[in-house]
């Protein structure tokens, strides 16, 4: 079945530079395996970075033996879906890429809560 995304279309790249995904093939993409659904296109800020570090998630230090560059802010990446959600409770909740957001993330969040975090690209 294929992956798609909150609005029931395909499903768009996060991100190739960072190359993210459970599955690292730029798409928030989840399966059984991905036990952290992570399924949310977020757009990474230092305000989040640190909040995800100070709750035992340290996204932003480079791990090279899993090839894991560290994230900075302004990094696309496919966020858990429970950990957007507890940052949002916490007031610092990265925007979102709806598009390339799965549509699985609704499980957890609201579209009204992803929709008030919606990154608009500047035309």
């Amino acid at each position: 079945m294929e992956n798609v995304n909150v609005f029931g279309e395909k499903l768009i790249t996060c991100s190739s530079d960072p190359m993210t995904g459970y599955y690292r093939n730029g798409c928030c993409d989840t399966g059984e395996e991905d036990r952290g659904t992570h399924t949310v296109c977020c757009i990474m800020t230092k305000e989040f970075l640190r909040f995800t570090k100070a709750m035992g998630n340290d996204l932003s230090t480079p791990i090279p033996q899993y090839q894991f560059p560290g994230l900075k802010a302004g990094d696309r990446w496919c966020l858990c879906a429970l950990r957007w959600r507890e940052a949002h409770r916490h007031g610092v909740a990265p925007r979102v890429i709806l598009e390339a957001t799965n549509e699985k993330t609704l499980e957890f969040v609201s579209m009204a809560e992803l929709l008030e975090y919606a990154h608009k690209e500047e035309i």
